[in-house]
């Protein structure tokens, strides 16, 4: 991925930093829009991803929706040219201040967690003079087999409306002058490489719709989440997800009514790949069990490997040896889990190198922090 000019070009950039390959998320935008334009599905592109304003608005010329999980969220998607009516709001706490911004705005959606939830956006809507559209997240109680911090459509998930209440809810929505329900919505987890559990979503749903139809309730809308996994190890071989076998599983086991519109809500699927965090060699560390490779970056920078033990393929771009040693990259957050990865082999690696963390468009640079007072990483792109 990296050639020797845009290594040159790494080593006149003050350190840490993310760079975008836009060539690659245009790639990667290209081939989604193809995969779902088959099936004339909708994508709302997960914000949280990702909210750098240059990817924001690359993803929303190729007329994508926006998913937003805050207030601000929705605001920044509207800035970067998201049109209001593909926007929907997530989230199991939303504030009121945030529902009175999705309401003023005119969003598509809120995608609703609770009996509560649906009370206030009634209310905050009826001060307002208007009526919310309104999704149930629905819980599926599906294990994604995924990493038990990102699993989110198990039974015990804080997140969204147990399946045993679905028709307790409907009919207490049915009930609200400003709220107009119009689909059922479902996220279960996220990094799924196995597509089974998408299957079972679809069963799922199918249910859903049947106890639906026989409440006399065919509603225009059905949102899938997304959860689409990448390649971590091998970003090379597999940079652009298979967008289109996932397409055609939905399409073969999804019941969809006469004008009722699909949805999903990708985020690490499309900016993953196109992102890397590059930091610099401080210091050599050898202590008794192990050699430390101490570099400029740390959880502050990426902190998906100290948050929940993800792992990112790392390679030492500018050292000069054949020979390869163990190392374990850390940075120099003052925190014993200030850890990026133990025990991985690189070329021998030396102060001054240049360490690229790979697959981080997602997840990394819009979980950066100043702790420990460390200035936010610069942040640079493939076409300037």
């Amino acid at each position: 991925m990296f050639d020797k000019e845009l290594i040159k070009r790494f080593e006149t950039l003050d350190t840490p930093f993310y760079y975008y390959d836009i060539q690659l998320l245009r790639e990667t935008l290209s081939r989604l829009k193809s995969a779902v334009d088959k099936y004339g599905y909708c994508v709302h592109y997960a914000v949280k991803a990702n909210a750098n304003p240059r990817i924001l608005q690359e993803i929303s010329s190729f007329g994508f929706g926006a998913d937003c999980v805050s207030g601000n969220e929705v605001l920044r998607a509207l800035e970067c040219g998201f049109p209001a009516d593909k926007v929907v709001f997530a989230g199991v706490g939303k504030s009121d201040t945030e529902i009175e911004i999705g309401i003023k705005n005119n969003i598509f959606c809120f995608n609703v967690e609770s009996l509560q939830e649906l009370e206030v956006i009634n209310k905050i809507a009826g001060q307002n003079g208007k009526t919310a559209s309104v999704a149930l997240r629905l819980n599926p109680g599906i294990d994604a087999h995924t990493n038990k911090c990102i699993n989110t459509g198990l039974a015990d998930s804080k997140f969204g409306i147990d399946f045993n209440q679905m028709e307790a809810t409907i009919t207490f929505a049915q009930k609200l002058s400003n709220i107009k329900l119009i689909g059922i919505h479902f996220h279960i987890g996220s990094q799924i490489l196995d597509k089974e559990p998408y299957r079972l979503l679809c069963q799922r749903s199918n249910e859903m719709q049947e106890k639906l139809s026989l409440m006399g309730l065919d509603l225009p809308e059905i949102n899938l989440g997304g959860g689409l996994g990448i390649d971590y190890d091998d970003p090379d071989k597999n940079p652009v997800p298979d967008f289109e076998s996932l397409m055609d599983l939905i399409h073969a086991n999804l019941d969809v009514k006469d004008r009722q519109r699909v949805h999903f809500e990708f985020g690490r699927a499309i900016v993953a790949q196109c992102g890397t965090m590059v930091a610099k060699t401080l210091y050599i560390k050898p202590a008794s069990q192990t050699t430390f490779a101490i570099v400029d970056a740390g959880f502050t920078d990426l902190i998906r490997p100290a948050l929940y033990g993800a792992h990112h393929k790392i390679e030492n771009l500018t050292s000069h040896y054949a020979q390869k040693d163990k190392y374990d990259i850390v940075g120099p957050i003052c925190e014993s889990t200030d850890v990026f990865d133990t025990g991985i082999t690189l070329p021998k690696t030396v102060r001054g190198d240049l360490i690229a963390f790979r697959s981080a468009g997602a997840y990394g640079e819009i979980m950066a922090s100043r702790y420990n007072l460390r200035n936010l990483p610069n942040v640079y792109y493939s076409d300037n």
